[in-house]
């Protein structure tokens, strides 16, 4: 497998997007709705699957098309090919605040496991399958359920975290114990497993749930602070209810306490 060569360029801050540079006859492969802007001469065309023409048979093609249905994801992805004569560029954006992670498969085994909503766009060449657990409680408990993404090849890959991302290289036998909903992706070689935090106390009252990830060494793992999950659940609990009113957050007096502290709208 030789995915196509590209250059890139990360910009922002909390909002990111990527820019890459492709030359004649390179392609970028991106999920549905990342694209942001691009120069003219790129042609874009809807295609089933990843384009990783792993297997150029119409079952094929259809089989790589459902796994990514098994991943919550559009049966479709985005190609961006360069059909002029120099070099041109196409940017895509993230999707809520974060940051963009770039990922060198060939500095990586040629495999690398991540979140199903992870995968932002690739070389063309990139594989984007899926990893199957094999270990009921992690599947059943571990936050990211059976299915996760499996990002196989030799090219680049761009994946994107939620708020701030941590990386941590692990060494043989090393243990690192996560939040289930915080894991962007991490290396072939990690083991990951979820561990049961214990206690009652911790249990019913520590607002964490009921398990952590543990995910073991040798390897890298990405970790993000805010999961969207997360964002998505904050959010609706102070989304406005029952005629538009809100939930008088500002103070334990409600609309009270929003006129006393300085928020007076009705």
């Amino acid at each position: 497998m030789n995915a196509h060569e590209i250059d890139y360029e990360i910009f922002g801050e909390e909002m990111q997007y990527v820019e890459i540079e492709l030359d004649p006859q390179e392609a970028v492969v991106a999920e549905a709705g990342s694209f942001m802007m691009m120069d003219t001469n790129i042609k874009m065309n809807t295609i089933f699957g990843d384009g990783s023409n792993q297997d150029n048979s119409v079952l094929g093609k259809i089989f790589s098309a459902g796994k990514r249905m098994l991943t919550g994801e559009s049966l479709f992805m985005t190609a961006f090919l360069n059909i002029g004569q120099g070099k041109k560029k196409v940017s895509f954006a993230s999707p809520y605040p974060g940051k963009i992670v770039p990922i060198d498969l060939s500095e990586l085994g040629g495999r690398f496991i991540c979140q199903k909503d992870a995968f932002l766009c690739a070389a063309k060449g990139v594989s984007v399958g899926i990893e199957f657990s094999k270990r009921l409680g992690r599947g059943l408990f571990g936050g990211e359920g059976f299915i996760m993404q499996k990002l196989e090849g030799d090219g680049m890959t761009f994946v994107h975290a939620g708020g701030t991302l941590a990386k941590k290289t692990l060494g043989p036998g090393e243990v690192l114990k996560v939040d289930t909903g915080c894991i962007v992706g991490f290396t072939k070689d990690v083991d990951y497993d979820i561990e049961f935090i214990g206690g009652i106390r911790n249990t019913v009252f520590g607002g964490e749930g009921l398990f952590f990830a543990s995910l073991r060494g040798p390897g890298t793992v990405y970790i993000q602070s805010l999961p969207f999950s997360r964002l998505a659940g904050r959010v609706w609990a102070a989304a406005p209810r029952g005629g538009g009113k809100d939930k008088g957050e500002g103070s334990i007096l409600g609309g009270l306490g929003d006129l006393l502290d300085g928020d007076n709208r009705f």
